[in-house]
């Protein structure tokens, strides 16, 4: 889920930037970096990444990525939830785009606009290798 923090993140830093942030979009942004400055205590450089005004989702990727997966952060409710609703505040459009949890991908490819069900039960078996 390291994709929805670093778009919550991108998203809350561009509108304070821009100065489009509103008060909930301000208060989400700053509560998900609060959350996120636990997770990285003993870990000086990502402290000091997180104190960045980035606003591009992969700029955030590449300097805190390693660190939200090692500290657990990215798997955190409290920090999905806080960056679900900065996303939803700063971005609503966006946030369709990532309220989706998948345990397992069953090779599904491509962006969804509806509720998607997978019926593993109708799939028909492998077709046995031909005699040769």
């Amino acid at each position: 889920m390291v994709d929805v923090i670093v778009a919550a993140l991108a998203a809350g830093a561009s509108a304070g930037l821009s100065g489009t942030a509103g008060e909930a979009v301000g208060d989400g942004y700053r509560l998900l970096k609060a959350l996120l400055r636990r997770r990285f205590s003993g870990r000086p450089e990502a402290r000091q990444a997180l104190e960045a005004d980035e606003t591009e989702p992969g700029v955030w990727q590449a300097r805190i990525g390693p660190d939200l997966l090692d500290s657990g952060a990215a798997d955190d409710e409290q920090i999905l939830a806080a960056a679900r609703e900065l996303l939803s505040a700063a971005d609503p459009h966006r946030t369709a785009r990532f309220v989706v949890r998948a345990d397992r991908n069953e090779g599904a490819i491509g962006e969804f606009h509806d509720r998607v069900i997978f019926d593993r039960r109708t799939q028909l078996p492998p077709t046995p290798p031909a005699a040769g």
